[in-house]
């Protein structure tokens, strides 16, 4: 039977890679292809699920051998940060702890809570609705295969205050007759550090004692890449850490040593505007001079790292862990089980984004916007009619409310419908971070 591109050892690199990248394409193999999905099993059109606060659900109870080949969802609620506070596990082959446990959103690349529309080769976040109060919704997909022999069990927790209304979903498999050999099980783990620790160095870092830790595992696999949220507190350039990692034991320093946090991600000296890639990108960046939150990707689909006995995924927060930030991640891996134990999974409270930078967002861009339409006003180039002055006078008296009040959901709401209603086209965002 044909590799399914997630061996861990024994076959080349090269097969996840032409896996991967559909190579193949043309070969008949063995296999029925299934999926599980959120459909209505009445025949009428209520295609979601609900979940309220407190409960899970689960999305998939798959029997047998097989592998997913895609995984699609999509939620509505109130509440914006049910991003972080909807806790995605999956379960292989009928064991106890989850192989994956991560908040929804950060699986997918939305960092912070935040979401950003990017496409990559593993990952996309696409839009949605924006009629639906807090962000409307986005369509999240991950293309990250996952075997099993005997069994998988996706579930989905909502541990936030907040019912959500709805959530659709698409799990798309193939069923197997029997397992290859050598084929691992797919991993994904969150961690944080907020904030991280200042460390007294003298600005040298000569054993990386200190760094966050994005990835610690034992066992025989490879690491294929990770989701990097930066919230930056300190202000300035966050990113001259470098990542080190120390593959099965090793020492300082490790075989794999980095000279900076924007060369993993594949960008160029400091980069402040947002990008995405196939194997790398920067979708959120929330301020030209890099303050408040940032969320990165690196797929190392081409060049995984491998282990035979364990690995520890680290970087450094500013150079010699000089700066203290809020840091969290999503590492994702592949190896045989049985894997280590997982770290305790956060509360609720644990697992909220930091809210302070994000009102000092909003006002900024609100100041911003307010300073620009001024501006094309007192040139005589007003970019809309009365009917839509007015309704941007009404938004603009709202945002100011909830902001005042600390109405962080309903003032990011606000702002967005501003935005979208004085400037549809999407061009004016540079020029608005320039004021």
């Amino acid at each position: 039977m044909a590799d399914l591109g997630v061996s861990a050892g024994a076959r080349p690199v090269h097969d996840c890679t032409a896996a991967l990248a559909g190579i193949g394409l043309a070969t008949i193999r063995d296999g029925k292809s299934r999926r599980m999905s959120s459909w209505d099993r009445t025949g009428g059109n209520r295609d979601f699920v609900s979940l309220p606060a407190g409960n899970k659900v689960v999305l998939a109870s798959i029997p047998g051998t097989g592998v997913i080949r895609h995984f699609y969802v999509t939620a509505a609620c109130g509440d914006r940060h049910f991003y972080r506070t909807t806790v995605l596990k999956m379960y292989w082959d009928g064991e106890d702890h989850p192989s994956v446990e991560a908040p929804s959103g950060d699986f997918f690349g939305v960092t912070h809570a935040k979401p950003r529309f990017y496409s990559s080769l593993m990952m996309s976040v696409n839009p949605g609705t924006r009629s639906i109060p807090a962000g409307g919704t986005v369509g999240m997909n991950c293309y990250f295969p996952m075997p099993f022999a005997s069994g998988a069990r996706i579930e989905l927790e909502n541990v936030g205050k907040h019912d959500i209304w709805a959530v659709w979903f698409h799990l798309d498999y193939e069923e197997l007759a029997e397992m290859p050999d050598h084929q691992a099980r797919f991993h994904a783990q969150w961690r944080r550090e907020n904030p991280t620790r200042v460390a007294s160095s003298n600005g040298l870092n000569l054993s990386g004692d200190g760094n966050y830790v994005i990835l610690e595992a034992q066992g025989q696999g490879h690491y294929v890449g990770c989701v990097l949220g930066v919230d930056n507190i300190a202000g300035g350039w966050y990113g001259e850490g470098d990542d080190m990692v120390f593959v099965d034991g090793e020492r300082w320093p490790p075989s794999i040593h980095g000279t900076g946090t924007e060369e993993i991600f594949g960008g160029g000296a400091c980069p402040n505007v947002e990008y995405a890639g196939l194997y790398s990108g920067i979708p959120l960046i929330s301020n030209k001079d890099w303050a408040g939150k940032n969320g990165m990707y690196r797929w190392n689909i081409a060049d995984p790292i491998r282990f035979t006995r364990s690995i520890r995924v680290t970087l450094e927060h500013g150079h010699a862990n000089d700066l203290a930030n809020d840091y969290s991640s999503v590492a994702f891996w592949y190896q045989h089980e049985q894997h280590a134990p997982f770290p305790p999974f956060p509360s609720a409270e644990q697992l909220a984004p930091r809210m302070t930078n994000d009102f000092e967002e909003v006002r900024t861009r609100e100041l911003r916007l307010v300073r620009y339409l001024t501006d094309c006003i007192d040139q005589g180039k007003t970019p809309f009619n009365p009917r839509i002055q007015k309704q941007a006078d009404e938004l603009f008296l709202a945002l100011n409310h909830a902001v005042d009040h600390g109405q962080m959901d309903a003032a990011v709401e606000f702002l967005d419908r501003a935005l979208d209603l004085t400037h549809p086209d999407g061009k004016k965002e540079d020029a608005l971070s320039k004021r």
